[in-house]
């Protein structure tokens, strides 16, 4: 039996006037699974994401999301939750009454509509009483996720839920992303945040133009052939750098050449199998590797050399 996806997009086309915002896109999005969507402004990612959330009607292609096809009708799939653009909040109520008056709009009873479960979730217990024009950005983002988490959508898509939020709020939507994927909720995230997407996503596609120009596992984006900069810190700083020159297909690109206690740190630019060849010798000249890093995290040199030749509008 085949993998079962949450969203399955063909050949999907929208156009804005004689703005081409997505051209021929396929996406898969694999259940229980966070999966980013990554490009630069103007790639046609909030395009994609209106599409998921049926706050848009595709032109062209074909789309099934949750294992039903979406028609031309806007409106959200059943089981579909999220928000583009920030979320939607009324600024005059609090925390609990914007859920509260959510939750009645979607015929619910706000006594037993998990308000005060959804709020602990995102770490708002403490405000929940408060007006909600107060809020920084950082708040107001851990509220619209709270709003989402009321309707226990299957598939959630957030457009830069990380957006403001400082490390501890980071730490806590984190956690609640990685726990619904763990019971089966498929994610899709939007972030301009390399580091958010590499600690969250399992998979990613990339926009550029209104067009895929990749799509899968994180792991496929760090290519053994690609050369990336690392950050080495060793026991031995100037026996290191001897080894670095020393080693095929090794470059230094940097060298702070003030070897003291304190700077103890070599940029190599390499290859995979060059790397591994360089901490294999250093540990066997008894060298300790004490910090071995990218510069640049393989998902964002991908990006980079994805996007940059390229240029978009959506």
């Amino acid at each position: 039996m085949g993998t079962l996806h949450a969203v399955r997009a063909r050949g999907i086309a929208k156009c804005f006037g004689d703005v081409v915002a997505l051209d021929g896109v396929d996406l898969e999005v694999t259940r229980g699974r966070i999966h980013g969507l990554v490009g630069p402004n103007g790639a046609g990612k909030t395009t994609l994401l209106g599409l998921l959330l049926g706050l848009a009607v595709a032109d062209g292609g074909s789309l099934e999301i949750l294992g039903t096809p979406v028609g031309r009708a806007f409106a959200a799939p059943d089981g579909v939750a999220g928000f583009v653009d920030g979320p939607g909040l009324y600024p005059s109520l609090t925390a609990r009454q914007n859920l509260a008056a959510l939750a009645r709009l979607r015929g619910r009873d706000a006594r037993t509509a998990r308000i005060d479960d959804v709020l602990d979730q995102v770490g708002l217990t403490d405000v929940a009483d408060d007006r909600a024009r107060g809020f920084s950005l950082g708040m107001r983002q851990r509220l619209g996720l709270a709003a989402a988490l009321l309707t226990e959508p299957r598939l959630l898509v957030l457009d830069e839920p990380a957006n403001g939020l400082d490390p501890a709020g980071k730490r806590q939507v984190h956690g609640v992303l990685n726990g619904l994927a763990a019971q089966g909720t498929s994610v899709v995230v939007s972030s301009h945040r390399m580091d958010d997407l590499e600690a969250l996503c399992s998979e990613a596609t990339i926009l550029a133009a209104g067009r895929v120009v990749f799509s899968g596992p994180l792991g496929k984006l760090a290519a053994e052939s690609r050369e990336l900069d690392y950050r080495v810190r060793t026991s031995d700083p100037q026996a290191a750098r001897r080894l670095a020159d020393g080693t095929d297909g090794v470059r230094i690109v940097e060298d702070p050449g003030r070897w003291t206690p304190d700077v103890d740190v070599l940029v190599v630019r390499a290859p995979v199998p060059a790397l591994d060849d360089l901490v294999t010798r250093l540990v066997t000249s008894g060298i300790a590797v004490r910090e071995l890093a990218p510069v640049v995290s393989p998902l964002e040199a991908a990006f980079l050399a994805l996007t940059e030749p390229q240029e978009g509008v959506g």
